[in-house]
């Protein structure tokens, strides 16, 4: 989700970068850095392009929070998550789930979630990141 900024209103609209590129930079208060452009929050790195992302904290982390993911699964080899600052377990039913969609999943802190999804685009491997905001 960007923000709009209006004098009355802040108004929260959907919007994406529709193709796939590295991430520049991530953290502070512009966030994710990519293709000359900046997104507060947490994103998803996938196939069709760099999406915004409610997901705030991995408890939030769900089959439903990855619909996208397991709906470009065709394109998906391997899907990075990155934590945040720390590394966290996901649930082990999404874990399977992802698996049973043909989709290797490798958890980690975001930072070394950023670096490995940039490498493994680089080799022009079907990656897919979902990304919480550090």
């Amino acid at each position: 989700m960007a923000i709009t900024r209006r004098p009355d209103a802040v108004v929260p609209r959907d919007q994406h970068l529709p193709q796939q590129v590295p991430i520049d930079a991530y953290g502070g208060e512009a966030g994710f850095r990519f293709a000359d452009m900046a997104h507060p929050g947490s994103i998803l790195a996938l196939p069709s392009g760099i999406h915004g992302w409610p997901a705030k904290t991995v408890s939030e982390i769900d089959a439903e929070a990855l619909a996208a993911v397991f709906d470009q699964r065709d394109a998906i080899d391997v899907l990075i998550i990155g934590t945040g600052a720390d590394i966290a377990a996901i649930a082990p039913g999404l874990r399977q789930a992802l698996r049973e969609a043909g989709i290797g999943v490798e958890v980690m802190a975001t930072g070394p979630a950023v670096r490995t999804y940039n490498i493994l685009l680089a080799e022009g491997r079907p990656v897919a990141a979902a990304l919480l905001a550090p």
